[in-house]
């Protein structure tokens, strides 16, 4: 392996050689250069202006984009649903709650559209990276035509980050000897931390910084949970950033484990809807259509459809939802409690 390095560095220096000696530094490609190149340094006069980096626009905002998993609108309470979200609440009350918004209702084609702001077929994203194939759009790789947000902010004067979940990292790009190109700091972000698959443990996650895998800080026996460490992990970026430069402003994307499976909470969060939702799924639906109307969520003449609209020639066995009723005693505390931890895991993760 040495001899074989030492050999092409002893074919390309000849060449090199020649290169260099017969250039001629008034020759250089100009960039837009308006100073002037003579042999003489004394005679030259140097100018900055094609190679310095933009600046962002003065009274630029920094911009916090937070991106939850694996929830609906008639979950959370600005929405009119059960769960207590307090922070989200105060933005809610002092900013804008859209209720026309579109996804693709899978993980990494929405996440790469809201990257890039292109259609997912576009992005290579046709379904999740895991199912990737050998197809136009449907390859899982975000093509370089596709710019992200974070390379468009990046060259314009932004520090970017890249907090939590990821889910556009081809499966066999999840090694430390693979390829990094879909990685974050390849993507326009300046700095990364989270975990690049669909889902991980609260508790022991498969964690990345920046361009290698890490260890995460300390055990859950110490107070660890992925929520809090995302947090505190987000907040050490920005204080870096601003005691190096306070006047650069930054973008963040903020994508925390939740709601995604495995439910992972403090059990005080738990604990906090213990028998919340004993009357079932079926109450849980004509308790939160009202509350979501009285909020201007949906229409006022909004109508429950049919506990399992398709036919059954149509749908698949697997998406028929049983009623409460028919459920037995085990199961019917079986998904209470299942409701009860991801309610738990959801207010947990807006604690912080």
């Amino acid at each position: 392996m040495k001899k074989g390095v030492m050999l092409v560095l002893l074919c390309l220096v000849p060449g090199l050689t020649k290169t260099f000696a017969q250039s001629d530094p008034r020759q250089v490609r100009k960039e837009n250069f308006k100073g002037v190149i003579e042999l003489d340094v004394r005679d030259s006069k140097a100018d900055w202006d094609p190679y310095t980096l933009k600046s962002a626009p003065e009274g630029a905002p920094n911009v916090l984009f937070v991106l939850f998993d694996d929830t609906g609108q008639a979950a959370w309470s600005p929405y009119g649903g059960a769960i207590n979200m307090p922070t989200l609440q105060k933005l809610a009350d002092n900013g804008l709650i859209y209720s026309q918004w579109h996804t693709t209702a899978l993980c990494s084609p929405t996440r790469s559209t809201l990257l890039t702001g292109r259609n997912h077929h576009l992005t290579g994203n046709a379904a999740i990276t895991e199912t990737a194939n050998g197809f136009p759009g449907a390859h899982g790789r975000i093509p370089k035509q596709c710019a992200t947000i974070g390379q468009i902010l990046q060259s314009n004067g932004w520090s970017t980050f890249w907090i939590g979940k990821d889910h556009n990292v081809p499966e066999q790009d999840v090694a430390s000897g693979a390829s990094r190109t879909q990685w974050p700091t390849q993507l326009g972000f300046d700095r990364y931390y989270g975990f690049l698959g669909g889902e991980t443990n609260q508790w022991y996650p498969d964690l990345v910084e920046d361009n290698h895998f890490t260890e995460q800080p300390y055990g859950p026996e110490d107070g660890y949970h992925l929520s809090k460490d995302l947090a505190d992990k987000a907040i050490q970026y920005i204080q870096d950033q601003k005691a190096t430069n306070p006047s650069k402003p930054w973008y963040m994307w903020f994508c925390p484990g939740a709601n995604h499976a495995p439910h992972h909470a403090p059990q005080e969060f738990i604990d906090k809807y213990k028998g919340k939702f004993d009357e079932g799924y079926d109450a849980y639906r004509n308790w939160v259509v009202p509350r979501m109307i009285a909020k201007g969520i949906i229409p006022k003449d909004t109508k429950l459809t049919d506990f399992n609209p398709l036919p059954p020639n149509i749908s698949n066995p697997a998406d028929y939802v049983r009623p409460w009723k028919d459920l037995n005693a085990d199961e019917r505390k079986l998904f209470a409690k299942l409701a009860e931890v991801y309610a738990g895991f959801s207010e947990y993760t807006d604690f912080f």
